[in-house]
């Protein structure tokens, strides 16, 4: 089994706060990681709403929880009961210990608004994504795996290509027919999944709504509600632009990211690695691919965008901070990555700290001017205060 990097901070937000939230795409592992601090404490007990059963022991939620004062109540998919946000905010009002729930949920913007409204000030909420390359090893097989597979567990450590390709496009099937409409998103199916293919097509490209929406004969509203569901779901990310008072004409649209790559690779009908290397997108599906494990990587209140002007100047993958000079990250598929003019121009604009190429090589070397030639498989160096995520 892979250790997730996650444990460890759920585990130490649990001997601090009252509750503890457990967010992200559906199949990432929460349960499995709840099960595994199940284990290792005494008095746990463990719901699973999805089971009637369990559904039916919390009909009188405040007597169960009462009855569980000094236990750790572990609620899996709590989307499912929204009306038990306002009973945890009471019974930890009554007994404000550290450890008295768990939650895990799959809907990120319902859920957190739900909960933010009745558990403010009383619970921290950690992401759990798909597997990262923290995770799984420092192996160049293991990182292709990981790039064409995407990081969901199952679809990973499947025993075979096909076997993956299936798990995902289960998955994708799942997550239109069934997932959403319990969501309470009604949504056709079969549109969302056309916008889903579309914007897998525009990948790491900026943001259009109104092409969009006319290649699908959709509104522009829809189209961004569209997009609005997918990124709350923790299925799309949208890289935003950085602002600053250069005196420089700036893109202002954001760029879009289908957030595992083996989605990505689904949805475009890419089954091998043979077949992504004679694609034409396989430069964007490396960019997304790089940016999530960067990411996934930033300390508490790093930030992370794009800079891009309309005279050329460009940096992928600006890492910020208030109180740092930021880190900028130019991303390449090239064994020979050089950083290309408008990077450099920009890396003097915003007076950037130091620079990085992550590329898919094996070496790391310097390119001059605080650049250096970064193997995605040691971005660990970026930030290697933060070694476990």
């Amino acid at each position: 089994m892979i250790k997730r990097n996650l444990q460890n901070k759920v585990v130490a937000s649990l001997a601090k706060f009252s509750v503890v939230g457990i967010v992200g795409s559906r199949q990432t592992g929460k349960t499995t990681l709840a099960k595994l601090i199940q284990k290792k404490n005494v008095n746990v007990v463990y719901l699973d709403l999805e089971l009637p059963s369990d559904q039916n022991k919390l009909r009188e939620p405040e007597l169960f929880f009462g009855q569980h004062g000094n236990t750790l109540v572990i609620i899996d998919e709590i989307q499912r009961q929204p009306d038990l946000f306002p009973v945890i905010r009471a019974m930890v009002d009554q007994n404000r210990v550290p450890g008295r729930f768990l939650i895990l949920g799959s809907a990120s913007l319902d859920l957190l608004k739900k909960s933010s409204e009745s558990l403010a000030g009383r619970v921290v909420y950690h992401e759990l994504s798909p597997f990262h390359l923290a995770e799984i090893g420092s192996k160049e097989t293991k990182l292709n795996s990981l790039w064409l597979r995407g990081g969901y567990p199952e679809s990973f450590l499947a025993t075979d290509m096909e076997s993956s390709l299936n798990w995902r496009e289960a998955f994708i099937s799942t997550y239109l027919e069934r997932d959403i409409p319990q969501l309470g998103i009604r949504v056709p199916a079969g549109q969302l999944r056309n916008f889903w293919s579309m914007i897998a097509h525009h990948h790491g490209q900026l943001w259009n709504a109104s092409q969009i929406a006319n290649s699908l004969g959709v509104s522009a509203p829809t189209v961004r509600h569209y997009l609005a569901i997918l990124e709350e779901t923790f299925l799309v990310r949208q890289l935003r632009p950085f602002f600053t008072n250069l005196k420089k004409r700036l893109v202002k649209a954001p760029k879009v990211y289908i957030r595992d790559s083996g989605l990505l690779h689904s949805l475009l009908g890419v089954a091998s690695l043979d077949e992504l290397q004679g694609r034409p997108m396989i430069g964007h599906s490396w960019e997304g691919f790089a940016i999530e494990q960067i990411v996934g990587l930033l300390p508490p209140r790093w930030e992370a965008y794009f800079f891009r002007t309309a005279a050329g100047a460009e940096i992928d993958l600006l890492l910020c901070c208030s109180g740092h000079k930021p880190i900028a990250v130019e991303i390449k598929f090239s064994a020979a990555p050089a950083p290309s003019k408008g990077f450099h121009v920009a890396f003097q604009d915003l007076q950037c700290r130091q620079g990085y190429v992550v590329y898919p090589g094996r070496d790391t070397y310097p390119l001059g001017n605080n650049v250096t030639a970064l193997p995605l498989l040691q971005i660990l160096r970026i930030f290697p205060e933060n070694r476990d995520r």
